[in-house]
């Protein structure tokens, strides 16, 4: 009997293989960013165990806000819920010069109690003005950092809508420092005192001046305008990468060692993303008297800044 062979087109054969394969990757990214909802949440939920009025802020993972991680659902209030607002990366002016008009769109569908503060990057000063307005325009608070910068370590001369009022929730805010690289300060006190010298709304850092932490005293210097208006002292915290010169890290960590050090992050040498759903790591993050957000809250920050929250995306793509 003869045989009949039926031969496929190698095309049709690699976009079967290649839609499989994409499949995996969206369910998985979803299921991801699922677990990545649950976390913000459990941190939300135990920071407001000690303090009611803690600011929850992720940054980017605009996707998070709708069900099933997916901006054409519904929005997910349970996640919006635990959080006060979200900040956004480089919106109006991305990494090819352009608008982000995806990112953008899901903002808009934000609930209006849900602030939207920008940091944005502009290579050449004369951006600054029209990038600024076009946040304002949407509704946005920009900060606006320039090429000398970009590391997030110089207080600006200029800021937007400089005010002496008392801030008291993250609506109240008009404008923000976000200075998270302490580099370019001597001493500890030196950036509180050029801090405190200034009238920003709200002030992002880091839980430590280089490995010194931060005290209560020293917060409640930063938390006052030099107009004497009250502000907000907010802190930052990474949880989907883990970084390499945290109290954390161990010597021999390294990628895959642990096993939820998963992924090196491009262009960050010096972090690795993680399985963030790992309980080792959540147990290092949140939820206990060792965890760095109960250091947060014992220091006395009004809220948390968590970074990364976008490595549900970074781990599949």
């Amino acid at each position: 009997m003869k045989k009949i062979y039926f031969i496929l087109p190698i095309s049709l054969v690699l976009l079967i293989l290649f839609g499989f394969e994409m499949d995996d990757k969206d369910k998985n990214t979803q299921k991801a960013g699922k677990k990545m909802q649950e976390m913000v949440i459990g941190i939300s939920k135990y920071a407001r165990k000690f303090n009611p009025d803690f600011i929850v802020i992720p940054q980017n993972g605009s996707e998070l806000a709708f069900q099933n991680v997916d901006p054409d659902k519904k929005l997910c209030f349970e996640y919006l819920n635990a959080i006060d607002g979200i900040a956004i990366e480089e919106l109006f002016l991305d990494e090819k010069g352009k608008a982000d008009n995806y990112r953008i769109n899901n903002l808009k569908k934000l609930p209006k109690d849900k602030k939207v503060i920008v940091s944005e990057f502009v290579k050449e000063k004369k951006e600054e003005e029209k990038i600024a307005q076009l946040n304002q325009d949407a509704g946005f608070v920009p900060f606006i950092r320039t090429a000398d910068n970009y590391h997030y370590h110089l207080i600006p001369e200029k800021m937007l809508n400089e005010n002496s009022n008392t801030i008291t929730k993250l609506n109240d805010v008009q404008n923000f420092l976000y200075l998270i690289n302490a580099d370019d300060y001597d001493t500890k006190k030196e950036l509180i005192d050029k801090v405190a010298d200034t009238n920003f709304d709200l002030i992002l850092i880091d839980l430590y001046y280089l490995s010194f932490p931060y005290t209560k005293a020293d917060l409640e210097k930063l938390k006052v305008k030099k107009n004497g208006g009250k502000r907000l002292v907010i802190c930052y915290l990474n949880v989907g990468a883990a970084e390499n010169w945290r109290e954390y890290w161990q010597p021999n960590w390294k990628k895959g060692n642990p096993k939820w050090l998963k992924k090196n992050y491009k262009g960050y040498e010096n972090e690795i993303y993680v399985e963030f759903w790992e309980p080792t790591w959540q147990k290092m993050m949140f939820g206990n008297d060792d965890s760095y957000m109960k250091k947060i809250i014992n220091a006395g920050f009004d809220g948390v800044f968590l970074d990364n929250v976008e490595a549900y995306y970074a781990l599949y793509n």
